[in-house]
């Protein structure tokens, strides 16, 4: 996986994927890019930021279930009164967590979640329920998918262990394209 460069290879994918075929007008441009990154302090990792600059923003299709939203945007089902989101904070996990099944005492945990749910992450869209489809872009996981729900947070690529895919915002679509479902491994 490569945060630094967009294989062309790669971004024909994403285009077939979603059916984009309107000569980059549902796309934000570099110029948009390039004002989102200087407003949050942070580079997108590729081949993401080459998709929302030249493919599209967002997309009805998926994935997620409900779609892909655009970089600026969050899912309907997001809710208001959430902490203030930090994209240039880096990302807090290095692994999967399911707090719901951690030992500590809920005053302990829940001053540790609005980090994982607020910084270092662009929101992609959601299955639904809560659960919501993250693209890391600061920290150590930058350019890796993350499932994260009210339940825990799961990292996505075959390294991982939850799922046959490759790794970063391609495989992630590769894997949705090929009709997959998102926790297919054994």
């Amino acid at each position: 996986m490569n945060t630094e460069y967009a294989h062309p290879d790669d971004l024909i994918e994403l285009r077939t994927a979603f059916g984009v075929d309107d000569a980059g007008e549902s796309a934000l441009g570099w110029a948009g890019v390039h004002v989102y990154e200087a407003e949050h302090g942070t580079v997108l990792p590729e081949p993401y930021r080459t998709f929302v600059a030249e493919i599209t923003d967002g997309s009805f299709s998926g994935p997620p279930d409900y779609g892909l939203v655009g970089v600026a945007e969050m899912p309907d089902d997001w809710g208001d009164g959430r902490q203030v989101r930090n994209l240039s904070a880096p990302f807090p996990l290095t692994e999967g967590w399911l707090w719901e099944d951690d030992p500590r005492p809920y005053e302990e945990i829940e001053p540790l979640l609005d980090p994982v749910f607020n910084h270092g992450s662009v929101v992609l869209g959601t299955d639904g329920c809560g659960m919501y489809w993250h693209l890391i872009v600061s920290g150590r996981h930058r350019g890796h998918i993350w499932n994260i729900s009210g339940e825990g947070a799961v990292p996505f690529g075959a390294e991982f262990g939850y799922t046959t895919a490759s790794p970063g915002f391609a495989g992630w679509v590769r894997h949705w394209a090929a009709g997959k479902p998102w926790f297919d491994a054994s």
